[in-house]
C-alpha cells in the first residue's frame, strides 16, 4: 500500500445536524459530503486530519464531520416479531441453555394463558428447552432466562451508544 492511497483506508464518523453520531463512512464518502456542502468538518484542530488531493482541489478530512442538511431522519419502525428478527436479537442461541441447535420460538407467557406475540414475550429456545417448559411460564417450569426480551432499538441510537462507549475507553 502506498503513502498516497493510505488515507483512503480510514473512516470518518458522521454526526447529524444536532450532533448525534449517525454512522461511520469511508473517506471517499466523507469527501463527497464535504465537497458538495452536505457536511462540514467538526474537529479541524485535530492532528488526525487527512489531506486528499486532486489536480485542482485539496480537501482536508477530519475524523468527524457534521451534516449541514436538515436530514429528514427516516422513520424507523420496530421490525415485526418474526423468527428471523427474534433469532437476530437473541444471537441465534437458546435463551434458557445457550444451545445453538434446533431453535424454535417460545412464548414466555404461553399464548394459551393469554400471552401475546410481542417482543417482550417471545424468545428463542432449543427444542428440548421448549418442550421441557411446555405450556408453563419459565418460573413454573423452574427455568431461568439468560436475558430479558425487549424490542430492538433504532440503529442510530445503537450506533450513538456504541460510539460514546468507545470514546470513554
Amino acid at each position: 500500500m502506498s503513502y498516497v492511497t493510505e488515507p483512503l483506508n480510514h473512516s470518518v464518523v458522521v454526526f447529524s445536524r444536532n450532533y448525534l453520531p449517525i454512522s461511520r463512512v469511508n473517506i471517499r464518502r466523507a469527501v463527497i459530503l464535504l465537497v458538495t456542502g452536505k457536511a462540514e468538518p467538526i474537529d479541524v484542530l485535530s492532528e488526525a486530519i487527512w489531506e486528499i488531493r486532486s489536480p485542482n482541489l485539496v480537501v482536508q478530512v477530519p475524523p468527524q464531520i457534521r451534516l449541514t442538511l436538515n436530514s429528514g431522519d427516516r422513520l424507523w419502525k420496530t421490525p415485526p416479531v418474526n423468527r428471523r428478527e427474534v433469532l437476530r436479537r437473541d444471537k441465534h442461541q437458546c435463551q434458557y441453555c445457550g444451545s445453538k441447535h434446533k431453535l424454535t420460538l417460545d412464548h414466555i407467557l404461553p399464548r394459551s394463558k393469554g400471552g401475546k406475540h410481542t417482543w417482550d414475550n417471545v424468545v428463542i429456545a432449543c427444542e428440548s428447552c421448549n418442550s421441557r417448559k411446555g405450556d408453563r411460564t419459565p418460573s413454573e417450569a423452574g427455568m431461568i432466562l439468560k436475558t430479558s426480551p425487549k424490542a430492538p432499538i433504532h440503529p442510530t441510537i445503537l450506533f450513538a451508544e456504541q460510539f460514546w462507549q468507545q470514546q470513554q475507553l
